[in-house]
């Protein structure tokens, strides 16, 4: 049995978690506020202290440095209902603190008690069972599910598709899903062809989509045939659409609109029947304050468009990619490394900013540089990357900075990323809208 501190000042979470924390057979007391909690540390030792992160009077942090100072030693669960709190606090407070975000399961209360990761048992049992979905998608997350279902409906028509996210998330694996969801609708072997925009010269643009005729320019020493043309009945995919120069646009727009196409230095037009697939890093907002797509070509290309989440948005599918990723290279190297329990953690608690991409490639780089005659993968002691760094800059904080700097920086995050919903920022964090209005007042510079 444990003894356990609540300290939160949402009296509806902590009935419940009193009950689930009593349920499973563990001494629970509770502190409605920092001075509460400072009272029951003067004259009682705790084995785990479950921690709001934003109090009326103060932030959680400030209980963290207290204890540090005491010859207590209990483990601490950060309680937050924003997920930025791991990311922004990772590092700052040891190892003998860990997070969870509202709401909170059962299960959530259990694990944190017993230290244990979620994917511990389960993930273990189903290394060798991570389904690929229409052959090439991993992932059994909700955001996931809900792009298979959007897969499944796509692939009955013949709509383009734009796909929407950031570097890494796999678009071109989306684009091949789609690409087979369609084969087997329509029991068809068509190809898949792709071309990335972005890496085109401006004067081979025209010649990669459409072709050319022999003698068409310099160079033309031969005919050939456009991307289009060589897509059939099948899927063209044009990556980075958005680094297409804008004034080669109107010749993609005709095509798109007519099924028509002509190559360079010819005089007939050929008609076309391929399902154009679409991606970009950028968001919808930044497509059209920046104009780097027409408008008239969005609405041709985005005819359904899918977002596709970051690994971050998806953390449950990390223990499933891990296990496929190390899964493959043993295989590849005849070589038989395990993941620890702790090692699926760790790989979990990070963000991943560089998404699927920059993941594979750690867990590559580990597996190069383990003991060949060792089953024990050795994982790098950071897994940033100097891009990584610079992505993350306003999701972490360096050792040094005070607690308000934490807490202030936490808000302000929350108020960007909800566009400045006081309302929703305030149920995000966890607090009451007037505690979020009297820190902002506080702030000065938040205040409206």
């Amino acid at each position: 049995m444990l003894k356990v501190l609540l300290v939160d000042d949402d009296t509806e979470f902590t009935e419940i978690a009193c009950q689930i924390i009593e349920f499973l057979g563990h001494d629970i007391s509770i502190a409605s506020c920092l001075e509460e909690a400072y009272e029951w540390l003067e004259n009682n030792t705790f084995d785990h202290i479950l921690l709001d992160f934003m109090l009326p009077d103060g932030s959680g942090l400030h209980l963290i440095d207290h204890i540090k100072k005491s010859n207590d030693t209990p483990y601490i669960t950060l309680i937050t209902g924003h997920p930025l709190v791991k990311g922004l606090l990772a590092g700052l407070c040891g190892p003998k603190v860990n997070y969870i975000a509202k709401p909170i399961q059962r299960e959530d209360l259990e694990q944190a008690l017993t230290r244990q990761s979620k994917q511990t048992s389960e993930t273990k049992h189903n290394s060798t069972l991570a389904k690929k979905h229409f052959d090439c998608l991993i992932g059994e997350s909700a955001v996931m599910q809900e792009m298979y279902t959007m897969i499944s409906r796509i692939a009955l028509t013949k709509a383009n598709v734009m796909l929407l996210g950031e570097s890494g998330v796999g678009k071109e694996l989306v684009a091949q899903a789609i690409h087979s969801a369609s084969n087997l609708t329509t029991k068809n072997d068509a190809e898949l062809v792709a071309t990335n925009c972005g890496a085109l010269a401006k004067d081979l643009i025209a010649s990669e989509l459409f072709g050319h005729e022999k003698g068409a320019f310099t160079g033309a020493i031969t005919k050939k045939d456009g991307v289009f043309l060589r897509a059939g009945n099948g899927t063209l995919f044009l990556d980075e659409i958005t680094e297409m120069p804008i004034d080669m646009q109107p010749n993609l727009l005709r095509v798109l609109e007519s099924n028509k196409i002509t190559p360079l230095g010819g005089t007939k037009e050929i008609e076309v029947n391929c399902r154009v697939i679409s991606a970009t890093n950028r968001s919808i907002e930044e497509i059209a304050q920046n104009k780097v797509l027409r408008e008239d070509i969005y609405f041709r290309l985005a005819v359904f468009p899918i977002n596709i989440p970051p690994l971050r948005k998806r953390k449950e599918d990390i223990p499933l990619l891990a296990r496929v990723f190390l899964e493959e290279l043993n295989e590849e190297y005849n070589r038989s490394y395990e993941w620890s329990a702790e090692q699926i953690q760790r790989l979990t608690d990070y963000d991943w900013p560089g998404n699927i991409r920059e993941m594979r490639h750690a867990i590559h780089r580990a597996f190069i540089m383990s003991d060949p005659d060792s089953n024990s993968l050795a994982l790098p002691k950071d897994f940033r990357s100097p891009f990584s760094s610079i992505t993350e800059k306003q999701h972490n904080l360096s050792a040094g900075r005070t607690i308000e700097d934490v807490e202030r920086e936490l808000i302000k995050v929350t108020l960007d990323d909800v566009d400045g919903n006081k309302s929703l920022a305030a149920k995000m964090l966890g607090i009451s809208t007037k505690t979020l209005y009297n820190r902002l007042h506080a702030y000065g510079e938040f205040e409206e």
